[in-house]
């Protein structure tokens, strides 16, 4: 098999960003212009054959887009998954999704019209993926971008306007509170019922997995269910990242919000000045890119928070979550 060099060149997205010398997200093409070169088949050779080399992109610039391959569907998009050799991690949060193909499932399926807020996949829980590959089956006719932020910048702005909060929060620790029902509800972003999350409608057996996970859980007379999780950290250093200490919290996406809260770990008050302000550098220090049809976005989630911009249908983005 070639090197990877031979087989993928480097190309160019609108919205990229060099960081640290590093281009964001780093755009991988096929290098030849024909079928076979570009089809799945070969792509699937390559990242078998060149994992080290990949994972090390992935690592070494946050996120990897490769763009132009004929991938066309789940079941291919599940190849490419498996080729790149990453143990698979079952998803565990709020958001609704179906299962499609092997470990391949939609993407939130919540509502279109609204903006899904940056985050760490599952940062919440013990055991969270290392890598979330992204999948544009159907691209949005307006709309509907999958933004990320490379979470050290977070943490150095925030630490340059608020040293003395941010390390303050970071010792103290953050205890997040969140309420699901007992049923999936599409209608809503963060719908995803207790007994689908939980894969079971026993509540011992809920339970058990829930503390599992890291998650003391109250019932409520409605049937559903708040979990509740901390102390967990504000920041976090992940090894081969150059000690970059990554924004790995939702702390700007739970705070005040109606079915969830982030407060200290003692029920203290994050002061909403600074969770403001953290919002607006998330959002400056946002990239963003245009889906095309059969874009496979790469993102390494020790090191990314993403989300979704609101988007007119149709738009279908499947997703794999990995070890």
């Amino acid at each position: 098999m070639a090197a990877a060099t031979d087989f993928f060149c480097v190309s160019e997205c609108k919205g990229q960003k060099t960081i640290d010398g590093e281009q964001v997200p780093l755009v991988l093409a096929p290098s030849g212009d024909d079928a076979k070169s570009n089809g799945y088949e070969a792509l699937v050779e390559a990242l078998k054959a060149n994992r080290e080399w990949v994972e090390a992109k992935v690592v070494a610039n946050s996120g990897l887009l490769l763009r132009g391959f004929d991938v066309r569907d789940a079941a291919e998009v599940n190849a490419v998954v498996e080729a790149l050799g990453w143990p698979d991690i079952r998803y565990v949060g709020p958001a609704p999704r179906t299962h499609v193909h092997g470990r391949v499932w939609t993407a939130n399926e919540g509502p279109l019209e609204e903006f899904i807020y940056y985050h760490h996949e599952m940062v919440l829980i013990k055991e969270f993926p290392g890598k979330v590959i992204l999948f544009c089956e159907v691209p949005p006719p307006s709309g509907g971008e999958t933004p990320f932020v490379p979470s050290f910048r977070v943490t150095e702005r925030a630490l340059e306007e608020f040293p003395e909060l941010v390390e303050e929060v970071d010792e103290k620790g953050l205890r997040y509170t969140f309420t699901a029902l007992s049923k999936n509800d599409t209608k809503s972003m963060r719908g995803r019922g207790w007994e689908d999350a939980f894969a079971t409608s026993d509540r011992a057996e809920a339970e058990k997995r829930a503390r599992a996970l890291g998650m003391d859980v109250e019932w409520l007379p409605d049937g559903g269910v708040r979990t509740i999780l901390g102390p967990r950290k504000l920041t976090r250093v992940f090894p081969g990242r150059k000690e970059r200490r990554m924004w790995f919290n939702t702390v700007v996406g739970m705070h005040g919000k109606e079915l969830s809260s982030a407060t200290l770990a003692d029920g203290s008050e994050i002061p909403a000045d600074f969770v403001r302000r953290c919002g607006e550098i998330i959002e400056e220090e946002s990239i963003q890119f245009r889906w095309e049809k059969r874009d496979i976005l790469i993102l390494d989630n020790l090191a990314t928070l993403h989300g979704r911009r609101p988007s007119l249908p149709p738009r279908r983005v499947l997703v794999a979550t990995c070890k």
